[in-house]
């Protein structure tokens, strides 16, 4: 499991969970998460886990140091999972909360995605 430095130098586990829909707030939610793994801001970790109720993976959540979802819109899809899940500890962005209209068929835009990453950064530490 990735062990990330927060900013004063500490090593944390940090999990990121993206929106896994069709639309282009889906698509930010997705590639910005990628890009903070690419990053080593955190790795991403499987919410469909989480909803299909593998233990294993439920327990690595709940010892994360730090769990991040990336909504993207206000169904909070992959916020519901852990909530079932019962991993209480997380700190959720949605992406049509900063702006973003939600918008079937259309592709997410790099300066999209960089704004997302931004704001999600501010959760990390």
């Amino acid at each position: 499991m990735c062990k990330c430095r927060d900013d004063r130098g500490e090593k944390k586990t940090v999990l990121l969970y993206a929106c896994s829909g069709g639309a282009n707030v889906a698509e930010i939610a997705d590639r910005a998460a990628r890009d903070l793994m690419a990053e080593g801001k955190g790795v991403m970790f499987c919410a469909a886990g989480l909803g299909a109720e593998i233990d294993s993976m439920i327990e690595t959540a709940k010892a994360a140091d730090l769990n991040v979802v990336i909504d993207g819109c206000p169904m909070d899809c992959a916020r519901k999972i852990l909530d079932k899940a019962g991993v209480a500890s997380y700190r959720a962005v949605r992406v049509t909360d900063e702006g973003f209209e939600k918008v079937k068929g259309e592709r997410a835009t790099n300066d999209q995605v960089r704004k997302i990453k931004v704001r999600v950064e501010q959760e990390l530490y």
